[in-house]
């Protein structure tokens, strides 16, 4: 049975998405590696919040040859 994520995780994770989002306003697309590298939290939760924003489909998330690149959605 899987359990509800603490209060100030999800907090955190949602926090998170507003930088990533603010982020990629700024700069443009980014890789996911450069994205992650450019805000200060962990990896993980900054990964945690790009699912965060494709899910809401706030972002839009390319596979290249090199990696995948994240952009804000049109």
């Amino acid at each position: 049975m899987a359990s509800v994520a603490p209060v100030c995780c999800v907090h955190q994770i949602g926090e998170t998405a507003g930088v990533v989002w603010h982020t990629l306003d700024q700069q443009g697309a980014l890789s996911l590696a450069k994205l992650a590298k450019e805000i200060d939290a962990p990896r993980d939760v900054v990964m945690q919040a790009v699912g965060w924003l494709a899910h809401e489909q706030k972002i839009d998330i390319e596979e290249t040859s090199r990696g995948r690149v994240v952009s804000l959605a049109p």
